[in-house]
């Protein structure tokens, strides 16, 4: 195999930035999914089932397409956010994020982040799941009108972005940091590990991704030895 490269199946800056810490080379294919969840279905069921969807949209233009490679790796991912059982996607209007950020204020979520990659020569799926419990501090009424005045909840499921350094809605994390941004990267090196990616165990993306985050994981060796 020679040098590889990713094909992510997404849009989203936050993912692209997280991804563009590894230093591996990749370029962008969004594409459109239905997103909405089966009768009955599970959210850990719903974001891997999208995840996969999105990654095999990805494929069919990948082998189709000018990018369509030998060494090309397809990867995609799904983040959403989970609270009593609910799923709680992008607020449609500021009326929406500012009941989204009441609800969650003052106690704990789940963020589940799921990865989907399609590995050469055959495309081979392999899939992961990082779930992230998430405290919310108490913060007030009057924090929750200027962050949703500032416009930054609107493109974010569950309204916040935990790296916003204004509004700092998370308190005592102890979790993987990545997966609520949305592409956890611990679970990405494992499962391009089993993908055969050449360069997956190489770098020293742990590293990477917590001094850009600014944070000190837990979790990670855990997450590296499949105990998470």
């Amino acid at each position: 195999m020679g040098f590889a490269s990713i094909l992510l199946a997404s849009n989203s800056p936050r993912r692209q930035q997280l991804l563009s810490w590894t230093g591996w080379q990749f370029i962008t294919c969004p594409v459109p999914v239905d997103e909405t969840p089966l009768a009955g279905e599970k959210p850990a069921d719903y974001v891997c089932r999208l995840a996969e969807s999105k990654g095999r949209a990805a494929l069919a233009v990948a082998t189709t397409g000018a990018q369509a490679g030998p060494d090309l790796f397809v990867l995609a991912a799904d983040t959403i956010v989970v609270d009593g059982g609910e799923l709680l996607g992008k607020p449609r209007h500021a009326a929406e994020a500012t009941a989204m950020l009441l609800r969650l204020r003052g106690h704990v979520h789940q963020v589940l982040t799921a990865l989907a990659v399609f590995a050469p020569p055959d495309r081979q799926f392999y899939g992961d799941l990082c779930i992230a419990s998430v405290p919310m501090r108490d913060y007030s009424d009057a924090e929750i009108a200027s962050y949703v005045a500032s416009g930054d909840p609107m493109d974010k499921a569950g309204a916040y972005a935990i790296q916003n350094p204004g509004f700092h809605p998370v308190t005592d994390f102890n979790g993987c940091y990545a997966c609520v941004v949305g592409l956890p990267l611990c679970h990405l090196l494992r499962t391009l590990k089993k993908a055969g990616f050449p360069q997956a165990v190489t770098d020293d993306i742990p590293g990477a991704c917590q001094a850009n985050l600014n944070y000190v994981c837990p979790v990670t060796q855990k997450i590296l030895n499949g105990e998470m």
